[in-house]
């Protein structure tokens, strides 16, 4: 793949690290490969995976493999790692958990993916089919160094195949030169969309985030299975918002926030602040946390039950939660990465635009877990009818 214009990493010719750039992420998207619901039928008859990976501390492998979202890692850190410990690392990425747990399944145990990067709410059906490896804490010390209010989440209570890597929320960013009304609300959103920033407009792709935007706009549960709020949401977003939308753009912190290419942008937050920082004119952006409510993802490191190199998978997971590689972490990402005091530390070293980073009591309060229930084929069926009604 070509180099990007935007936060160029390493020369691939002179770094053991290959990256594929691909929509950032979320956990109610279903990919192409999953198709419909038959990721979660492929899961409940359970998988031919047999775990078969095993860590004790014994000598490192001289490989890594990650598997996780696109541009989610610090280059330096995964440089320092090899630079010190010796195995070299591979980074491949996907789009979305769908696409995760498809590749792991079809692969029957031949994906030679060591560590993988799975959203909280898919862990449990992942451990009953056999796709996680339980994690060896004896190799994992610095777990340590991580505050406990990101551990210990319901998903996997006793940490025994997940820690926290990131956490996040989703907003939107708006062009003052073009939108120069104050913009407050996903109600404020959807009108603009409307008016100002009509053919301007760009929304994540991801079935989730667009429903979410009606649901979260009119005080309706984003989880909610009722009829009747779907099939309200379902005429909005495909007869009234989708004509006006110009992209569905996962990943607009690469491209469309810095080249200024649309007016009003739905965006998780760590990208929202790559976007603005590479932006050449970031003062022409305003950052809204959606609200009155919004959505909030935890994503997790995890080892394949089938991982082919263990004691590296271990030792990695271990050398990115240090202090200081958590904090090259999140200065990258832009996500919090749930280590101890690392607000303090973050604005002790000057990192920039930290309020899209920490969050207060009261808006960490207007922000909800999703969750993977019967209303996820009419989700994905309104995505793909806003698609094509805005000729995607």
């Amino acid at each position: 793949m070509a180099d990007q214009p935007i936060r160029i990493l390493a020369s691939r010719a002179a770094a053991p690290i290959i990256l594929q750039e691909v929509s950032r992420r979320r956990f109610l998207s279903l990919a192409a490969i999953a198709g419909g619901t038959a990721f979660l039928a492929a899961c409940a008859g359970g998988s031919s995976t047999k775990p078969s990976a095993v860590a004790t501390g014994g000598a490192l492998e001289d490989a890594l493999s990650i598997y996780s979202w696109g541009d989610y890692d610090a280059p330096d850190v995964l440089t320092a790692f090899t630079d010190e410990l010796g195995p070299k690392i591979t980074v491949d990425a996907f789009g979305s958990n769908e696409e995760l747990i498809s590749k792991l399944v079809a692969a029957k145990g031949t994906s030679g993916y060591d560590i993988i990067v799975p959203t909280g709410v898919f862990i449990p059906q992942m451990i009953q089919n056999d796709l996680l490896l339980k994690l060896n804490k004896d190799l994992i010390p610095n777990i340590q160094y991580m505050d406990a209010a990101y551990l210990g989440r319901e998903w996997d209570p006793s940490n025994d195949y997940s820690i926290c890597k990131a956490w996040g929320t989703t907003g939107f960013v708006y062009d003052k030169t073009v939108i120069t009304r104050e913009l407050k609300t996903w109600n404020d959103f959807l009108d603009a969309a409307q008016n100002e920033a009509s053919g301007k407009t760009s929304v994540l792709d991801d079935p989730a985030e667009i429903t979410g935007m009606y649901y979260w706009a009119n005080g309706i549960d984003w989880n909610t299975t009722d009829t009747a709020d779907i099939d309200a949401c379902e005429d909005f977003i495909v007869n009234t918002l989708a004509p006006h939308i110009a992209a569905f753009d996962s990943y607009p912190g690469s491209s469309a926030i810095p080249q200024a290419t649309q007016a009003l942008v739905q965006v998780w937050n760590g990208d929202a602040r790559q976007g603005i920082i590479n932006s050449s004119d970031p003062d022409r952006w305003q950052w809204v946390l959606g609200s009155p409510a919004t959505e909030l993802w935890m994503d997790n490191w995890a080892i394949s039950s089938t991982a082919p190199h263990p004691e590296a998978a271990h030792a990695f997971i271990n050398y990115v939660l240090t202090p200081e590689n958590a904090l090259a972490e999140l200065d990258w990402i832009g996500y919090h990465t749930g280590a101890k005091d690392i607000q303090a530390t973050a604005e002790a070293e000057g990192l920039e635009m930290l309020d899209l980073v920490f969050f207060t009591p009261e808006q960490l309060a207007t922000m909800k877990d999703g969750e993977v229930n019967d209303a996820q084929q009419r989700t994905v069926d309104i995505w793909n009818k806003a698609k094509a009604a805005a000729g995607a």
